[in-house]
């Protein structure tokens, strides 16, 4: 077992943790907001006041924050963990930031002699609370290699896709492809909550057959009880959108469906909703049809 420090206990990153701990890990964490770690330290974990502090204790450290600047503070602000950390230590980011910004973190890491992972993970706070996230790595052979050790604690897929950045650029994939999910079920749930159908019998035959998806699975029952505490913000899945279409960009490639889909999210933003999880995304079909709560009309 390894001294894993953990930087960024968030509604995903605090379950993560607790998986570290349980795997028996040596576990120091650190949070802005301190009464995040407590559950932690009363399972085990080690406290630090500082993300200095996590290095200079660690030989792997985990970060999961929010954006590209956030980690880059983490690492590089004054005090921060590229001031201790060791050489031959491991820094893995689950976070989901630009690709461009993870390949200049890991050649800056490079120089000082630390490895670097990129790994962002998909399977939201279920995924994150069960310990079944998918992983996607970027980073040398012998990095990834060793990333996967610790990151078995919590994970129920995991791949090396690559160098450095390829990470980033599957789960801007991966955003895409669950955004886009998530809109076409609450169109679907829009048209038939508008009939007499039988809600529940309806699907349980569509996850029976090829329009089966985890996300009708688990994001059509949210929608229909208007259930939108987060497990996912709607501001966290526009910015994983802005990232998807920058990467789209530099590959020159047209994609108008994202673009639509995030221009969807940016409306519900604009009208206070994004800090609802992004099962939310039924509102826009919803105001898009002219009714807040969609209401049968009638027969089929």
């Amino acid at each position: 077992m390894m001294k894993v420090g953990f930087i960024g206990l968030g509604v995903m990153g605090k379950p993560m943790a607790g998986h570290l701990v349980d795997a028996g890990h040596e576990l120091i964490v650190y949070n802005r907001t301190s009464a995040k770690a407590q559950e932690l330290i009363a399972k085990g974990a080690t406290g630090a006041a500082s993300t200095g502090e996590v290095g200079q204790v660690s030989d792997v450290v985990i970060t999961m924050l929010p954006d590209s600047p956030d980690v880059e503070a983490v690492l590089f602000e004054d005090g921060g963990l590229i001031s201790t950390l060791k050489p031959g230590s491991l820094l893995i980011d689950c976070s989901t930031i630009s690709p461009e910004a993870a390949a200049a973190i890991g050649g800056q890491l490079a120089a000082t002699g630390i490895q670097f992972v990129d790994a962002p993970v998909s399977g939201g706070e279920i995924g994150a609370v069960s310990g079944k996230l998918a992983i996607m790595m970027g980073g040398e052979v012998e990095a990834v290699t060793r990333a996967e050790e610790v990151l078995n604690a919590f994970a129920g897929a995991m791949a090396h896709v690559g160098p450095v950045g390829s990470g980033q650029l599957v789960k801007a994939a991966n955003q895409m492809l669950v955004a886009g999910n998530i809109a076409i079920v609450g169109e679907a749930l829009s048209l038939l909550q508008r009939t007499e159908v039988d809600i529940d019998s309806a699907l349980g035959v569509l996850n029976g057959g090829l329009a089966a998806s985890r996300v009708l699975e688990v994001k059509a029952p949210k929608m229909l009880e208007r259930d939108f505490a987060p497990g996912f913000r709607l501001d966290l899945h526009y910015k994983d959108l802005r990232i998807a279409l920058a990467a789209a960009e530099h590959a020159k490639i047209a994609v108008p469906l994202t673009g639509i889909i995030t221009q969807l999210v940016q409306a519900l933003r604009s009208a206070g909703d994004g800090g609802e999880d992004h099962s939310a995304l039924i509102k826009a079909i919803e105001r898009l049809s002219g009714a807040a709560t969609p209401v049968k009309e009638g027969a089929l």
